[in-house]
């Protein structure tokens, strides 16, 4: 021991060696777990990656890069007002520019834009008069009689009820709210009726005299006692009436545009200029123009069907069947995200529902029948959806994929996010994941979300055209049942891996209507040239209908039977796999319908 150190100094250096000591096992230790992590997760992830590409999976986000085209056969860049309307702005300038734009309105500017009729509770609309007389009573017929029934015939109220919906006329429900009539209900004459009846019967007889499902896509009809004891009134109440005419004189305004993108979607490629490098951002179609494009062309078809302006009726509705076009970008032909593809489904499903209103409405003839079938015929959802469900599957990965210089780029992200709170960030497991996860437990994210995103596709079979609930529902228990169990290894997958079950329940839903629409066309044609339907579906082929669509739920037969009154049930088993012998899924005031339920039944 030298003269200037002391027993104590020692004891101070010993431990400030073992502490420096300590820290260098730690770090060697920290190292070696960080170098394992690191090996271990890079090898899960190539041994994952050749599974996947021996399965045909194309993991190379740029094999989904759309190539570029000549402006001339793009569709987006037909003019300004296209490329304005259509796509996503990206920056303030373009969204300024959308916004300035008076060629198609993303929405009406208030119910003061359009011709409505409405029937306020006070003033509610006379559509019928009823005046009850004995039968022995001299009945002095005027030019204003229209009807003479016995109140205690079996056919009279199946003739009040037709009577009083001739007069109300026809009438479609519309897609932004509105409830379109064939009638400027206004002027409509009050049909009056004469009952003859032993007795005075009560306004609660009256009103079960009228079928239930007279006027019903209009309002609610009510009989009420007037201050002659022997004439009642019945009236609709509690609605708010477009005439179709009316709306066709607003939307006329739309012509041009409309007539626009007729012509743009001509050319034969649809791809936004810009950046494709990274999946998010990258240029979008703007979603919400289109919607509302879609919605104006459904509801101009309905006005024209209840005008009975056929020809005009199918230009609109072929519009919105080509507007899908819009999503279909190369390399793939098909939408490039799953929003784009469910995007496609929603336009599609209302599609369908415009044309199922022709058919209620007795409007659709052969010539534009013919063409519906064709139309019908080329839709396939499921292979867009599955397209669509291996590019996330690829973007997904290509977002967290290392090498380090992208996880700098996700920090700096982070940052720009969180700002600059140090303890807002220290307390958010994502943040810290980012900043501290060895990059193996990212590889491990990975595989989760490449594994869990290729399970979802197992219940499609494009091969046989089906689609298995089953398989859909066991895949999503056991998603849920792997993210609800925390780990370092699927806190991306929680993220980016979507729930595609109720995505694929609207998806085979759809399709069941596309099926059925295209059957039905070959019913209603069978049945205009022998008079009526067909006892079996089979007699369709091959004169109506070259190949008959199958089920999507499990492969077999629609169901089909003739039921009375000239009318016919046809059915798919549904979600729930089971025949419920045509009997739908219990209807709901609000909300969206419940496709695990019943039976999805055409309605005609």
């Amino acid at each position: 021991m030298s003269m200037n150190e002391t027993p104590k100094d020692n004891r101070g250096w010993r431990i400030l060696r073992r502490i420096l000591l300590g820290l260098a096992i730690f770090a060697t230790l920290v190292a070696i777990f960080y170098t394992e992590e690191d090996w271990r997760g890079k090898r899960a992830w190539e041994k994952c990656k050749t599974d996947l590409e021996v399965k045909g999976m194309v993991l190379d986000w740029s094999k989904y890069i759309p190539p570029p085209v000549p402006d001339g056969q793009n569709f987006f860049m037909a003019s300004t007002n296209i490329f304005l309307r259509f796509v996503k702005a990206q920056t303030p300038a373009q969204a300024d520019a959308a916004a300035q734009l008076k060629w198609l309105p993303l929405a009406p500017t208030g119910s003061n834009s359009f011709p409505v009729f409405e029937t306020a509770k006070s003033k509610p609309l006379v559509v019928a008069e009823l005046i009850v007389l004995t039968p022995d009573a001299f009945i002095v017929e005027s030019a204003k009689t229209n009807l003479i029934l016995k109140l205690d015939s079996p056919a009279t109220q199946t003739e009040l009820g037709n009577l009083i919906q001739h007069t109300v006329g026809r009438s479609a429900n519309g897609s932004q709210g509105f409830e379109f009539s064939e009638f400027q209900l206004s002027n409509i004459a009050p049909a009056q009726i004469i009952l003859q009846a032993d007795s005075l019967p009560s306004i609660n007889d009256l009103e079960n005299l009228i079928p239930p499902d007279t006027a019903t896509n209009i309002g609610h009809l009510r009989v009420e006692a007037t201050s002659d004891k022997k004439v009642f009134q019945v009236s609709l109440t509690g609605v708010s009436i477009t005439a179709a005419a009316d709306y066709l004189k607003w939307s006329d305004q739309f012509v041009p545009a409309l007539d626009e993108v007729r012509e743009a979607l001509k050319r034969p490629y649809a791809i936004i200029p810009g950046d494709y490098s990274q999946p998010f951002p990258m240029p979008t179609p703007n979603f919400v123009t289109m919607r509302f494009v879609a919605q104006t062309l459904a509801q101009r078809t309905q006005c024209y069907l209840l005008l009975g302006q056929r020809d005009k009726a199918l230009r609109e509705v072929t519009l919105m069947h080509d507007l899908c076009r819009i999503l279909e970008r190369p390399p793939t032909g098909r939408p490039i995200t799953l929003v784009e593809a469910m995007i496609n489904v929603a336009i599609t499903g209302l599609y369908v529902n415009t044309i199922a209103d022709g058919f209620r409405l007795h409007a659709w003839q052969e010539p534009q029948m013919a063409v519906l079938q064709e139309q019908l015929k080329a839709v396939s959802l499921p292979p867009s959806v599955v397209a669509a469900i291996n590019v996330e599957r690829s973007a997904s990965i290509h977002i967290i994929e290392p090498p380090t210089s992208k996880i700098r780029d996700a920090f700096r992200k982070a940052d720009a996010v969180y700002g600059t709170d140090f303890f807002t960030k220290l307390i958010d497991p994502l943040y810290l994941f980012l900043k501290l996860a060895p990059r193996g437990w990212i590889y491990q994210n990975m595989v989760n979300v490449a594994r869990l995103e290729l399970k979802s596709l197992d219940g499609f079979d494009l091969g046989r055209d089906t689609i298995s609930p089953r398989i859909f529902d066991e895949t999503d228990y056991n998603r849920r049942k792997l993210l609800a169990h925390r780990s370092p290894f699927n806190i991306y997958a929680a993220i980016l891996v979507p729930n595609t079950v109720k995505a694929t329940q609207v998806l085979a839903y759809n399709q069941t209507q596309v099926n059925e629409a295209q059957i039905v066309c070959a019913l209603e044609r069978y049945r205009l040239a022998r008079g009526e339907y067909p006892e079996s579906l089979d007699a369709l082929v091959p004169q109506f209908i070259e190949k008959l669509p199958h089920d999507i739920i499990g492969g077999a037969p629609l169901h089909y039977r003739q039921i009375a009154d000239g009318k016919y049930l046809f059915y798919s088993v549904g979600w729930n796999e089971t025949d419920d012998g045509g009997e739908p899924s219990p209807p709901v005031k609000v909300g969206p319908i419940d496709y695990t339920k019943g039976d999805w039944v055409w309605k005609n």
